[in-house]
């Protein structure tokens, strides 16, 4: 099949779409070297997002009292003066990683576009990559003193804006190593290795805790630096793989090598052409953009409702977060396999729908105590990452051959362009309730708003379809 104009007198969506790279790859064998090198890009990097971004440098140290004046930082924990300066060192971050957010979502589709065009995936993954662990490393200077917070702010957001930039190459890759008949286990084995490298690295983090460093002296946030450069030699210890054992796919034909900004005149004419002859993908760009700002709310206030709402302490959070992911990881590799017999888009349906049933249940029945977060937290972590594998697999399924970059890049767009969804909800109706656990609610909306809209899409083209 080619790309073909839409006839006026036939619906656009009887157009015979374009060939997907997926269906180029019918009946190749892929070795399972590839297909590990190519998961094992997951297991180095997501360190960064749990290690750095969530869980412990940006939340336990970049916020902290560590980079208040120390006059301030001297008054009392309900010191309006102190809360109010704490408030400020959070959205000060905030602002740092909200213009790296705009960043991705302008630059991601037209740099993908354009690593299309060359056949050189790997380089701009490779730049990428590396230069994300340049900003891990460079945390190590980010020393205890307020003069520091706004370089290590920096360095976080553009830390985050190559993590997305190379993970647009990393997605697009998938189809070097997949096949019609694999492409959901093997997503699925990428999202389960990340989930599970990330826990097993705050699982160190949290037995060095334990065991006082060894010895080690820890004033001037040095255990918080030492994490950040131990995240970063991490990445390099399993990203290498990737780069030597992945083959490249051969540039797109027929696509002109264009200046930078007239890159922006070709994107708008491919997302006119995909609304033309590809109009499942660009509603599913849609709908998932959706869904998926409810999941990544789901880990973003997870440990909020456990710690404000359930009373549960910071080394009870740690460890539900670590038994969170641990299940995420095992259910998104197993789960895999159904995506590849029953098709992605069911996947997707079935885990967003157990989600908000175990939402609300955390909601309603959070008068049984410690129970209900426990385990409607562990049902929510097993959909999770089982949603975002098979939207990946739904993804690669439907995508031309030769944009997978491009295509992959506006999913990162189209993520960031509703990220405000369920952060917004969240935020309006604890003020109107006055409690953190109705802001539960406005997650769990997100979700079935995003689950509504998935209903209206086909189903991705499968092996046997």
């Amino acid at each position: 099949m080619t790309d073909a104009a839409p006839r006026p007198d036939v619906p656009a969506d009887s157009v015979a779409p374009p060939t997907t790279g997926l269906e180029l790859r019918e009946g190749v064998r892929i070795p399972r070297r590839q297909v590990y090198s190519w998961a094992l890009w997951d297991w180095g990097t997501q360190p960064f997002n749990t290690v750095i971004l969530t869980f412990v440098f940006t939340a336990g140290y970049l916020i902290s009292e560590s980079f208040l004046d120390p006059a301030v930082a001297a008054l009392a924990d309900d010191d309006p003066l102190r809360v109010r300066a704490l408030a400020e060192l959070t959205s000060g971050l905030g602002l740092w990683t909200t213009l790296a957010g705009i960043l991705v979502a302008v630059l991601a589709p037209v740099l993908g576009q354009r690593a299309d065009a060359s056949g050189r995936r790997k380089a701009w993954l490779g730049g990428a990559t590396g230069g994300m662990v340049l900003c891990m490393l460079a945390l190590w200077f980010v020393e205890a003193d307020p003069v520091y917070f706004v370089f290590g702010a920096i360095v976080i957001g553009l830390g985050s804006v190559l993590s997305e930039i190379a993970g647009v190459n990393y997605n697009a890759m998938m189809v070097s190593v997949a096949t019609p008949r694999t492409v959901g286990k093997v997503s699925g084995l990428g999202w389960g290795l990340g989930y599970v490298g990330g826990i097993l690295m705050l699982v160190l983090v949290v037995v060095a805790n334990s065991a006082g460093w060894w010895g080690m002296p820890t004033d001037n946030g040095l255990a918080y630096r030492v994490i950040a450069v131990a995240c970063a030699f991490w990445a390099l210890a399993f990203v290498w793989p990737i780069f030597a054992f992945v083959p490249e796919l051969p540039p797109t034909k027929g696509r002109p090598k264009v200046g930078f900004f007239a890159s922006y005149g070709v994107l708008y004419r491919d997302i006119l052409g995909l609304w033309r002859t590809a109009r499942r993908t660009f509603w599913f760009l849609l709908a998932s953009a959706v869904f998926r700002d409810g999941l990544s709310g789901v880990f973003a206030f997870g440990a909020i409702i456990g710690s404000v709402s359930f009373g549960f302490s910071s080394d009870q959070v740690i460890i539900f977060g670590i038994a969170a992911n641990l299940v995420a990881g095992v259910s998104t590799v197993l789960v895999g396999r159904a995506d590849d017999r029953f098709g992605p888009r069911r996947v997707i349906l079935a885990t967003l729908s157990v989600i908000v049933v175990a939402g609300l249940a955390v909601v309603f029945l959070r008068d049984l105590g410690p129970v209900v977060y426990w385990v409607g937290g562990l049902v929510l972590s097993a959909c999770v990452g089982p949603a975002q594998a098979a939207s990946r697999s739904y993804l690669a399924r439907v995508t031309p051959a030769g944009k997978e970059s491009e295509i992959f890049g506006l999913y990162a767009t189209t993520g960031r362009a509703t990220s405000w969804m369920s952060h917004g909800l969240w935020t309006i109706l604890i003020t109107v309730t006055g409690a953190t656990i109705w802001g539960t609610l406005g997650i769990i909306a997100v979700v079935l708003f995003g689950l509504v809209l998935m209903w209206f899409v086909r189903e991705a083209p499968t092996a046997d379809a």
